[in-house]
Order: structure tokens, then sequence, then C-alpha cells
């Protein structure tokens, strides 16, 4: 990043250098000090429409992901119905071009073989239409054990679609967790407290499963994409398969960033996700692979849930997910700033690091535009990208009465940070 003046016309970059607000006709907006970004990426979200509008739709999900600097995202397949159909892919394309001045990707489901026949169809169809769903579909999400919509694929198919996913070029992307380690360790669970979740589904089955997914990757050599990594294990892991060149990347979430086991004694079931909330030598060895590039890209897994549906009678029953579309940068930049987010529970906090404005930039633009081919541009000349002003010295408290998501509550409640998105200039 550098000092610059930035001249804007029509959706894109004239000119970057010094004192262009000298150029004629040009309207001013006094940025000095403000950070620049192009419009940011968070490839993973659940936006819920169609099927599940009475949590989020598509544009009520787009909305507040722009108030938080994102103006593109990837969807996942589980909504209602599922995207595993050429005509799901369709319909949500068809919904998503409605929704103004926001740029949507959609994952495509396979759980069985017809979903599979219905992708090889999508990538090599040589039809106008196929050719412009194409461009919508940014890879294939892959669910190795069962989260929200019951997507878990049929084993015998695993093989099947990683080595179609080679042959095609498309990305795959794995919720990696072991069925076979969460029902034992479900079967074994005598508690009802919430915070037996995470005993639920331990840090061995997302161990075990990404160690199964590596070993395919070295079968097919597959373009593997390690979604919502949570554990100490799963970070050695994708650390050594990049160390033997495997084609292997991976995302982690703010609330695995910065939330632990601890915190279901205030956040109750708000704080319930797949994976579930790990205890701080997990977290502490996230943010090591920030620091030394093992981690790909910060995404959200923006879920939202109604928060009647969160205060389910019985807390293990509560469906999985938060939102986070429009918290995860000012979450963030608070760590930009060294001022650690908290809502002064008491917490471990700080852990002595401090992240960069380039490095948001490379976890939430540059790497997932890379992954997923999704074609967007950094701020350069002739670039048609939305800029994001943001001020990094604004403190504020994020609170359900801030937030725009339609679920209408945050699990970062009282929560002090620094940083805050105050404008973007362009769709």
């Amino acid at each position: 990043m550098r000092l610059a003046d930035v001249l804007y016309e029509n959706g894109e970059v004239k000119k970057v250098g010094d004192n262009l607000q000298s150029e004629p006709h040009a309207d001013l907006i006094e940025a000095e000090g403000m950070l620049l970004f192009p419009g940011l990426i968070d490839c993973h979200v659940h936006f819920r429409e169609p099927g599940l509008e009475h949590k989020a739709t598509l544009e009520s999900e787009a909305r507040c992901a722009r108030l938080g600097g994102i103006t593109t995202v990837c969807e996942m397949p589980n909504t209602v119905p599922p995207t595993v159909t050429i005509v799901a892919l369709a319909d949500k394309v068809r919904r998503a071009e409605k929704v103004r001045g926001f740029d949507f990707h959609f994952f495509f489901g396979v759980t069985e073989a017809a979903h599979l026949h219905a992708l090889r169809e999508l990538w090599t169809g040589e039809s106008a239409e196929l050719r412009r769903l194409k461009k919508y579909c940014c890879g294939v999400k892959l669910f190795l054990d069962h989260s929200t919509g019951n997507q878990m694929v049929a084993r015998e198919l695993i093989d099947d679609i990683f080595a179609a996913c080679a042959k095609l070029h498309i990305p795959l992307v794995a919720h990696c967790e072991d069925p076979e380690i969460n029902a034992a360790a479900a079967q074994a669970n005598k508690s009802t407290d919430i915070s037996a979740h995470s005993l639920m589904r331990p840090p061995e089955s997302e161990a075990s499963s990404i160690s199964f997914a590596l070993e395919k990757v070295r079968t097919h050599g597959t373009a593997l994409h390690i979604a919502h990594l949570s554990t100490k294990q799963g970070i050695e892991l994708v650390r050594q398969a990049k160390k033997d060149g495997l084609p292997v990347t991976c995302e982690v979430c703010p609330h695995h960033l910065l939330l632990l086991t601890d915190d279901y004694s205030w956040l109750g079931t708000r704080g319930k996700m797949n994976p579930p909330l790990r205890s701080a030598d997990h977290l502490k060895m996230l943010w090591k692979g920030i620091a030394d590039h093992t981690v790909d890209c910060v995404s959200t897994d923006h879920a939202p849930h109604t928060i009647d549906e969160k205060n389910a009678l019985e807390a293990l029953k509560a469906p999985s997910g938060v939102p986070g579309v429009e918290t995860m940068v000012p979450l963030l930049l608070s760590v930009v700033a060294g001022k650690w987010p908290t809502n002064n529970q008491k917490r471990i906090t700080n852990y002595e690091l401090r992240i960069t404005p380039e490095d948001i930039l490379r976890l939430c633009f540059t790497n997932p535009n890379q992954i997923f081919s999704l074609g967007r541009e950094e701020i350069s000349e002739g670039a048609k990208t939305p800029i994001v002003i943001i001020d990094p010295a604004v403190e504020w408290t994020i609170s359900a009465e801030n937030q725009h998501s339609k679920c209408g509550w945050t699990p970062y409640e009282g929560w002090n940070v620094t940083g805050k998105v105050m404008q973007i200039v362009g769709s």
C-alpha cells in the first residue's frame, strides 16, 4: 500500500497518483488518513435464499456485507432446494441478478451421482446458457460430515468427485469433519450443556478428515481448499501439505480466531457453529498460521439463524451458525490497530499479535480472488472495482442495533473495535 490520490469515474479507476483533486469536474472525497481497499471478498457465506428467507435473503445479507466492506461473496449450496442441479443454480443466479451493486458467486453441491453428472454438464456444456451459468459457479462444496442442510456426500462417490474436479480444473472446497469420530463423541456425551457441542465435534475429527482429504489430493491432484479450519492439528497438516507441494489452501473464520470454549458461558447457543469453538491453544496456532502464510483466507462462514431458533429449549439441538459478514473487517482492523477486540469479558487477549492492512488485502481479497478465479481487480489505473474507504482510527461498539443481518443479532454484542467502513464508492 502507498499514499496516493485516486481519480474514480463511472465505476473505473482513472488515475492513481498525487494531487488528483485538481482534476476538473471532480467531486472531492477527503480521505486523508483513511485506508482504501478494493471491494473485499468473503469466500464462504450462507445467505439462505431460496427456502430459508425467514433467516436471511440475498438482498438483506448483501446490504449487510457492503456495510462491512464486502462486495463479492461465494455462497454455499445448502439452501432449500440445495444447489445441486443446474436448475437450482439458475434460480440462484436469477435471484442474484436482482440485487444491484453486488457480486455473487455460487458453489455447487454434490452428494450423489446425479449431482456429479450435472456438474460435468455445467462445466463442459457448450450452450450459451450453460456458459453464462458457469461464470457464476466458483467451485464445488463437499461436506464430509453432516452440518446445516444435511448434505454429507455419499462415501463411495468421493474419489469420483476429486477426480472430476482435478480433470475439469474446478476448485473443491471441503467441510472437513470425520463422521465416525463425531458420532462416537456424540454417543459418549452425557451432558446437555451447550459447551458439550465442542466435545461432540472434537479436534481429532477435523484432523482425521483433513488427512483423508489430503490423501485424495495426493491421488488425484485436485486443487483443495479447506473450509473454516479450526484446530492446531489442521494447521500443521496444511502447512506440511504445502511444503510437500500439494495444491492445498485453507481459510479460517473470525469466530475461531477470537472466541473460545470458555465463551459458551455468556454466549450460550449463540456460540454454536460447525466446526465448534476451540480452546486457546488452537486459537493461537490459527494466528500463527496467518503470520506464516499457511492460512490463505479469512472468511466468515456467515450463517444466520433467527434468535428464536437459537434459543431452542434443548441447547444442543439449536442450529449451528453465526452471522459475521458485517463484523469481519472491523474485527481484523482492531488487530491491525493493536487494540484486541473485546467485550471486556475475562478472556485471553492480544497474543502479542499485529497484522497489517496488507494482510487484510491478502486474506480478504488477493488470495480468495485467485483461488476461486473471481476476476476482481485491485485499485490500479483502468480497474473496474468498488473502492472501500475505511477510517482505521474510529472506535465503536458492535451491537445488534448497529448490525444489519436479517437475523437481528451478533455473537460480538458489546465488543469494542477500532476501524470502521465509512463509504463504498462504485457498485
